[in-house]
């Protein structure tokens, strides 16, 4: 398998000597990364505050700034935004006041007040409503106890009325509370450890050359790069992989057909589902494109073992399997989910239904398993040549003692469905790099969670249906 591109996340104190190393002392190499980090925090927050409503035209903006490098960031975030909402205000709390600032920061506050004249005053309290906040009072260098006074001061802005929150790298001492945190040159391990944090949004700086070592990886959006590329001129659907999909029963019905409809969206050139036979009309009749197998259903309402035969005879066929969503939990329908895993001759991702011990034990192929926390416990343990696809608000994948954070998606897959949509998606892209289960489950992880971000920036969080998902799989994924 090929490592997918990744940076290692960082100790604070390796972050330290990592920028001591680019930097060298060389001011004019720091401020141009300043520069860089604060058009990118810029940049985000007004992509981010889409899903509640938007940064208005005429919006206000709180900065939170201290003495350093985070406080600079901000300032030129600031600067950033009122660039592209030539309206908007800023207003810049100084925690410290302005005199101690260091040159750098003193250097990105002069940027804002002259690039934004008329529209930047200082301020030493909150006043008022604001659309955002934007904290960059303390960086990775923090070191406890706070002061009575500042802890306050950031307990004051958690109750203010401020209808989107963001911090600078980490949130100031752990008690600001932000709705995102922009991890700015470097992801640092803090930031991962407790919820004050909020979304953590990796922002690469190019700090990395991507061959350094690390057992703890942050994923790259890069690996979704040949999305955008054209495909060989000669070339049919056979170039493109076939994925197979069983699941589905009378008590989930739904469940298999999002899994097909995302593997139909993944770029595999075919798509075959084996679903309960009293589906077929209406799901051919909603996917055309997928090619529906009929399959005879026991008593209860679950795949019957006597179909079994349906799939053996066509797999030859299959470059990746894709076994359990809406599958149910019949004795049945678990043994045959069981025969399959043991005598498929492709990898194949188990979801759902399928991810219990007996299933998980039986493969001998590659696979990739798509577990949240309920069903990782029944699992009881994870073979060592699986892919684990950790579900969760932050979803993880691990992988041969390597743990890759994604940073993208949010609450809008808080919803049933989210994860048949993605075994899908995994097993469509497995079966393009069959050979590639690690790729496969991380970029189709990585692409979930970005196409979220954009139904949620589009549509706001609440009144969506997690299919609309699908139509955000598009290409640019990024933005």
């Amino acid at each position: 398998m090929i490592p997918p591109l990744s940076h290692p996340i960082l100790a604070p104190g390796a972050a330290r000597d990592l920028e001591a190393s680019l930097f060298a002392g060389d001011e004019a190499a720091e401020w141009n990364a300043m520069r860089r980090a604060g058009r990118a925090v810029g940049e985000a927050l007004l992509r981010d505050i889409r899903e509640c409503g938007g940064m208005p035209v005429d919006g206000r903006l709180l900065v939170l700034a201290g003495k350093g490098h985070n406080g600079g960031d901000a300032l030129l975030a600031a600067l950033s935004i009122l660039a592209a909402r030539p309206a908007a205000t800023v207003e810049v709390w100084f925690v410290f006041g302005s005199r101690p600032l260091r040159p750098l920061a003193a250097r990105a506050w002069r940027d804002l007040c002259h690039g934004a004249r008329g529209r930047v005053r200082e301020v030493r309290g909150i006043e008022g409503t604001y659309d955002a906040v934007l904290d960059g009072v303390f960086g990775f260098q923090f070191h406890p106890p706070i002061e009575v006074r500042v802890a306050a001061l950031l307990e004051a802005v958690n109750a203010a009325a401020i209808r989107f929150r963001a911090a600078v790298d980490l949130p100031s001492a752990g008690i600001f509370r932000a709705d995102f945190t922009y991890a700015t040159g470097s992801l640092k391990t803090p930031v991962l450890a407790g919820a004050a944090a909020g979304r953590v949004r990796y922002l690469d700086l190019g700090f990395f050359r991507g061959d350094e070592a690390g057992s703890h990886r942050v994923l790259s959006p890069l690996n979704l790069e040949s999305l955008g590329r054209l495909r060989p001129s000669a070339c049919d659907k056979r170039s493109f992989g076939h994925v197979f999909i069983v699941g589905g029963s009378a008590a989930f019905p739904g469940s298999v057909l999002l899994a097909t409809l995302a593997a139909l969206k993944s770029g595999a050139g075919l798509v075959t589902a084996f679903v309960p036979d009293t589906l077929v009309a209406a799901y051919a009749a909603k996917a055309p494109e997928a090619m529906w197998v009929g399959w005879p259903l026991t008593p209860g309402g679950g795949l019957a073992l006597e179909g079994e035969h349906l799939l053996r005879e066509k797999l030859p066929r299959a470059t990746s399997l894709v076994i359990g969503p809406g599958l149910g939990r019949e004795a049945e329908t678990a043994a045959l989910a069981r025969s399959i895993a043991a005598s498929s001759p492709v990898p194949l991702v188990l979801d759902a239904d399928a991810l219990t011990a007996d299933v998980v034990d039986a493969v001998r192929q590659p696979c990739v398993l798509t577990p949240h926390a309920g069903e990782l416990a029944r699992m009881g343990g994870v073979p060592t040549q699986a892919v684990l696809v950790a579900k969760g608000p932050a979803t993880r994948i691990l992988h041969g003692g390597v743990t890759y954070e994604t940073c993208a998606g949010g609450p809008v897959l808080a919803r049933g469905g989210s994860g048949d949509l993605l075994a899908g998606l995994i097993g469509g892209l497995l079966a393009q790099t069959p050979s590639d289960p690690l790729g496969a489950a991380c970029r189709g992880t990585l692409w979930q969670g970005l196409a979220a971000d954009r139904l949620a920036r589009a549509r706001g969080q609440t009144a969506v249906r997690i299919s609309e998902m699908l139509e955000h799989l598009a290409w640019p994924v990024t933005n």
